[in-house]
């Protein structure tokens, strides 16, 4: 098929993925083996390339019965139950947490400390989430939606924090819902600018194509985050997992095709989906 295809300059991987990622594989060309907390990233089929090297994802379940063996936490960072269940079983953690959700943490861990009211806007049961909730000792209430807001009892004051990967317009959105509902919020932005900066990037490279191509893994929230952006400024987006989910009828002769991805989405997967377009 005729068409022309441009890769996004900015998609795809964020330093603290690279880190992580970075991280793994030099203990796996070195030793051949290497156990991660969950996946290391939110993309299967980099998930899948790591595991033929000999990555083994594991749960919190799990790490409970491991002993004496080398364990990677990936960026999204962990709780502070997780570095003690590591040193009772003497578990030699490789820490990846990324700098950006560490520095959140110490900031969500003081403010628990001067004993203040903490509100974060993040999704549910998401690892960074965790590991920020788990600064407080389970008491930060946590925010995903909106609507949720309407049958949460918050305190008049409440210092208001945000999951690194969050969009900033509706971060500045919640922080005025509250302000309007007479709470007065202590605003913390804590997001991540190399991730966040790309609601910004995003919408001018995506309205310069005829059809855009988003990848992302299905478990990426950043990745639906990025997807809504590139939808609202050219309807005309695809989302797909993998190079198998494209179909030849999106594509009509001579269109430009712009490609793009999340943070968690590596550059040979965006380069994989080029090629298949080309082929098509």
């Amino acid at each position: 098929m005729n068409v022309n295809v441009e890769i996004d300059d900015n998609s795809g991987f964020c330093f603290g993925v690279v880190f992580a990622i970075s991280m793994a594989e030099d203990i796996l060309d070195a030793e051949g083996k290497l156990f991660c907390l969950g996946d290391i990233v939110h993309n299967d089929e980099e998930v899948s390339r790591l595991k033929a090297k000999g990555l083994q994802i594991i749960d919190h379940e799990q790490l409970k019965n491991i002993r004496n063996e080398k364990v990677l936490i990936r960026a999204h960072g962990e709780p502070p139950e997780t570095y003690k269940l590591a040193m009772e079983n003497q578990i030699e953690l490789i820490d990846a947490s990324c700098p950006v959700v560490l520095k959140l943490q110490n900031r969500v861990r003081e403010a628990y400390n001067d004993n203040e009211q903490i509100l974060i806007y993040g999704k549910h049961g998401h690892a960074e989430v965790k590991g920020l909730v788990g600064q407080t000792n389970g008491e930060a209430k946590v925010v995903e939606t909106f609507d949720e807001l309407e049958n949460m009892v918050l305190p008049k004051k409440l210092q208001l924090f945000s999951q690194t990967t969050k969009r900033t317009k509706n971060l500045y959105k919640l922080k005025s819902s509250l302000e309007a509902k007479g709470i007065e919020v202590d605003f913390n932005d804590t997001l991540c600018r190399q991730v966040s900066n790309r609601d910004v990037q995003l919408p001018n490279f995506v309205k310069k194509f005829d059809k855009v191509i988003f990848v992302a893994g299905l478990k990426s929230s950043n990745g639906k985050v990025l997807y809504d952006v590139c939808k609202e400024n050219n309807p005309n987006t695809f989302f797909v997992s993998n190079k198998n989910e494209l179909k030849k009828e999106w594509f009509n002769t001579n269109e430009t095709v712009g490609i793009c991805g999340a943070t968690s989405t590596p550059q040979w997967q965006m380069e994989e989906v080029k090629e298949a377009i080309l082929s098509l």
